[in-house]
């Protein structure tokens, strides 16, 4: 099996590293290559650099990066650097939770989601901490996530994203498929002046759980388990489709 690996915290990531050593463990069947950032590309969301040409290397380790974001490694693996394409995409492991709205902006998502959008199945896989403390834990998870997918594949692509308890591994629970939470709003910009004397402004952090009850995403990690969610791309409010023509059809 023909495994892309990717993430948003750069080549260098120790999650990353963690990723590759676990799924490495699968024997020689397993053909992993590794297309990651140059540097950390946390919150790129699915950005596609379209101003620039990227450039692609190859680190001491043998890890490929690129000058570009997450979905830039995904897509130039898969539709330009790769001989053979990929039986699926991982993504990660990334330092901290993507929860909730927080899939909106993830570049681990983002890298997971464009193998999806490139009609592979695909797993983003995070740790939910940012102590980074149980890499490993979130390391076996991966190994075992893709060992079921090689014996029992999806009959169509599929975008899952896991979030995984920053414990031990022999501390969790099990495996719950789940929905995503909400947040509240984020917390205000921050004001404060560079060294030049120039106001700047800095991104406020992530509001806490709103809608965090059983079934979701948080509530799951928050208890021990590891989160399963299956996504989805259609962006298509299909509630608000009657309404919006009834609107375009009123008198101005």
């Amino acid at each position: 099996m023909r495994i892309l690996l990717s993430n948003d915290d750069g080549y260098f990531a120790p999650g990353l590293a963690q990723l590759h050593e676990s799924l490495v463990e699968l024997g020689t069947d397993t053909d992993l290559t590794v297309v990651a950032p140059e540097r950390n590309r946390s919150g790129a969301s699915n950005s596609l650099t379209l101003d620039r040409p990227l450039h692609l290397r190859k680190a001491q380790n043998g890890f490929f990066y690129v000058s570009g974001t997450p979905t830039d490694c995904v897509h130039l693996a898969v539709t330009g650097m790769l001989e053979q394409q990929p039986d699926m995409v991982v993504s990660g492991i990334n330092l901290g939770a993507n929860m909730g709205d927080d899939t909106i902006y993830s570049g681990t998502v983002a890298a997971a989601t464009e193998g999806y959008l490139l009609g592979l199945p695909a797993i983003a896989l995070s740790l939910a901490s940012f102590e980074g403390k149980h890499f490993a834990t979130a390391g076996r998870i991966a190994r075992e996530l893709v060992q079921r997918f090689a014996a029992t594949p999806f009959t169509e692509p599929v975008l899952l994203n896991v979030n995984v308890p920053d414990i031990p591994y022999e501390q969790l629970k099990g495996i719950r498929v789940t929905r995503l939470g909400r947040r509240h709003k984020a917390e205000p910009a921050v004001k404060s002046k560079s060294p030049r004397n120039e106001t700047v402004y800095w991104i406020g952090a992530a509001g806490p759980a709103a809608d965090a009850g059983e079934g979701t995403d948080f509530h799951a990690v928050e208890h021990g388990w590891v989160s399963v969610t299956p996504l989805q791309i259609d962006l298509t409010h299909a509630g608000q489709m009657a309404g919006v023509r009834n609107w375009l059809g009123s008198a101005p």
